[in-house]
């Protein structure tokens, strides 16, 4: 079994692009077999982490992702918005509580966090959430050491910065930053204290051999990350990716096996694009090791399954939120 190289290379370089190639393309039952039982050693095989996400600062970032529709070089209607008060933030996490998260993500659509007074604002947000008994986590662009340990301080659990993309296929998507730069803030919040949530996103174009990129990189991020988030594309009329055709569920299947195989203790969430999935695939990648979703009707800019399509999903599979007592 490919967990077993795994486990022996567990103080030694993950395993190589060319090997999580091969494991990508191995027949797809196999894969879920393999991913089913390594999921069940390390997890409870019937609990979802529920999470919900809000965007606290929406639009005019100045990246030029091509997937985003906060992107101020694309023409999407998604128009800047000020930073959230703290108020309004608050309410929505006391929602989100009351619907069954067990996490609250802040997301602001900036290219870097700055000194300041909204930055202040932010660490208030995370202070409060916290407070309220739930899980924190923001994603705000690129980071310093310095500004990790502030929002350690104010009570931040989780820092989300995805990789996105393998690395030679990451020029194609953004041209505003590097992937080392992503890996930097990573490092930054891990040298802080952080719990790293750390993904990627597919169907942006890339060969399969890109795919093994990005999971090589995040199978070698000593240790894991704590949560790893596989969305799919939700292409986004303005975007240079508007029309980029959809990829085969059995693709997203294949990279939460890999990934449950590869990060044996890592949460495995199916992310954005899962509004546009089966029950039937999401139900084979649940089996597969994904064991996190978000809630919630939306996920920043992008549409997210109905709540009560989801309670009724998880219902039908026999499944529960994580935190729920079985």
């Amino acid at each position: 079994m490919f967990e077993d190289k795994v486990k022996q290379r567990e103080s030694a370089p993950a395993p190589s692009v060319e090997e999580v190639e091969r494991l990508l393309e191995r027949p797809l039952l196999e894969m879920v077999f393999e991913a089913a039982q390594v999921h069940r050693r390390h997890h409870d095989p019937r609990a979802i982490q529920c999470s919900q996400l809000l965007s606290i600062k929406t639009g005019g970032c100045s990246e030029d992702c091509g997937y985003c529709a906060q992107s101020a070089h694309h023409e999407t209607g998604v128009l800047p918005e000020p930073l959230l008060d703290v108020e309004e933030v608050l309410a929505a996490a006391k929602k989100a509580k009351e619907n069954g998260a067990a996490r609250f993500c802040m997301g602001a659509a900036w290219r870097k966090v700055r000194d300041g007074k909204d930055f202040d604002r932010v660490l208030e947000m995370v202070e409060g959430v916290k407070k309220l008994g739930l899980e924190t986590c923001v994603t705000l662009g690129r980071l310093s050491r310095d500004q990790a340990k502030r929002l350690q301080g104010a009570g931040l659990d989780f820092y989300n910065h995805n990789l996105d993309t393998g690395r030679s296929h990451y020029e194609e998507i953004v041209s505003t930053h590097t992937f080392d730069d992503r890996l930097e803030t990573l490092q930054a919040a891990r040298s802080a204290g952080l719990h790293v949530c750390c993904g990627g996103i597919l169907g942006l174009g890339e060969p399969r051999r890109a795919r093994a990129e990005l999971l090589h990189e995040l199978a070698s991020l000593d240790p894991h990350p704590d949560s790893v988030p596989i969305n799919s594309l939700v292409p986004v009329p303005g975007t240079p990716l508007a029309n980029e055709p959809p990829l085969d569920w059995t693709e997203v299947v294949r990279a939460v096996a890999a990934a449950r195989i590869l990060m044996p203790r890592s949460h495995v969430r199916l992310s954005a694009g899962r509004a546009g999935m089966t029950e039937e695939a999401q139900a084979i990648c649940f089996l597969a090791g994904a064991n996190s979703i978000f809630i919630g009707e939306e996920l920043l800019t992008t549409p997210n399954p109905e709540p009560q399509s989801d309670a009724l999903l998880l219902a039908k599979l026999g499944l529960r939120a994580e935190h729920e007592k079985p």
